[in-house]
């Protein structure tokens, strides 16, 4: 039987950027996977994510941010790849909301650099968008976005490169743990490691082993809007920054026109829920495709309902809507790396980081015990 010092289950975006910081520290590492390296199936695709620091979120996701901006830009200078732009966020909502606010939160306890714009002044800034009187903005000018597929692809390389092996094709089973030794069972065979990193995305419910923490998937559309002939400059990265808006309606975000696509514009909120990863139906969705095209109406109005291109990807949603990274509570041995709830791909490679500390050793400096799998997980309203 094939012996790892650690398998990691899992190969999306925070099963690679482990295995890559386990690997780098000398370790065997096996990453299962069903599905290629950087493959559309579950929630690490799509061209772009958002990546910011002042995270509305809540504080304490600060500290791992500057680590995940690191990181990124040392993953950036190994494989030779552009991961992380820069280009800016603009956020807009009600000034009491949970985005104006807590963004403002966050940039006060932790000294961070944002504007806070009028709207007005916003608009004057950025002439595509249209906001009310009555909203706030902030300007955050490291956000930026982050090249998701050739993020997964430079952690997997860098790993593969470092010596670990990904094993593409089986289904993960099962496994077992005594705390000295795991067995994972798939469809090709069983494999032993001295420990396991649980990074499974959509398929964790089945694989956590955690009946205390109830997890929910939900399918999420993407949509791309390519702009009128006439406007498009102004769409243009180096003009109109990344974007969200809290809207009544829905907490809405997109990116500027980075490829012949055009402007890629999504909903952060509401998804269906799905029971089979496996047996979503990714067709478009007219539904929410309107609710978009709606939201983009009222702030964009220059873009239009051009559509050229749509995808399907899955949020792994948490009782709070919070991370799960720690120890599982019933074997010393397995690392959990879950529940990343929509928000997480931003944070892999410090998330990577910390999941080689717990695995290897059983503990970690960087601050990720407010995302223990044993906190108490009040449902968020």
């Amino acid at each position: 039987m094939p012996s790892f010092d650690v398998i990691v289950v899992g190969g999306g975006g925070i099963g690679a950027a482990a295995a890559c910081h386990l690997a780098r520290r000398g370790a065997s590492v096996l990453v299962l996977d069903r599905f290629p390296i950087a493959h559309a199936f579950g929630s690490s695709h799509g061209q772009t994510r958002l990546i910011r620091l002042a995270y509305f979120e809540h504080p304490d996701y600060v500290p791992l941010l500057r680590r995940s901006y690191e990181l990124w830009r040392d993953l950036e200078r190994a494989s030779g790849r552009t991961l992380l732009v820069e280009n800016g966020l603009l956020m807009a909502g009600p000034p009491d909301g949970e985005v104006i606010a807590g963004s403002i939160r966050s940039a006060e306890v932790h000294d961070l650099s944002i504007e806070r714009l009028s709207p007005t002044e916003a608009m004057g800034r950025f002439p595509v968008f249209s906001l009310p009187d009555d909203w706030a903005t902030v300007y955050e000018p490291r956000g930026g976005h982050l090249f998701v597929e050739d993020c997964v692809r430079a952690h997997a390389d860098e790993a593969i490169r470092a010596g670990a092996r990904c094993d593409i094709g089986g289904a993960v089973r099962g496994w077992r743990s005594d705390g000295r030794d795991a067995l994972v069972e798939t469809d090709r065979g069983d494999f032993h490691a001295h420990r396991l990193v649980l990074a499974p995305g959509a398929w964790a419910t089945a694989l956590l082993r955690l009946p205390a923490v109830r997890l929910t998937v939900l399918r999420k559309s993407l949509f791309w809007y390519r702009p009128p002939p006439e406007t498009a400059k102004t769409f243009s990265p180096g003009r109109l920054p990344c974007f969200a808006f809290d809207m009544a309606e829905g907490f809405f975000y997109g990116f500027p026109a980075i490829d012949g696509r055009g402007v890629k514009v999504a909903e952060h909120t509401g998804g269906r829920t799905v029971s089979d990863p496996l047996a979503i139906d990714r067709g478009l969705d007219d539904g929410e495709r309107r609710s978009v095209e709606d939201a983009v109406a009222r702030r964009i109005p220059s873009l239009g309902r051009g559509l050229v291109d749509h995808a399907v990807c899955l949020y792994t949603m948490s009782p709070d809507g919070h991370f799960l990274v720690g120890l599982h509570p019933d074997h010393d041995g397995v690392t959990i790396a879950a529940g990343f709830s929509g928000h997480g791909f931003k944070f892999a490679p410090v998330i990577g980081e910390a999941v080689a500390d717990l695995a290897l050793h059983g503990r970690t400096d960087l601050p990720v015990q407010f995302l223990s799998p044993t906190r108490s997980m009040a449902p968020r309203q």
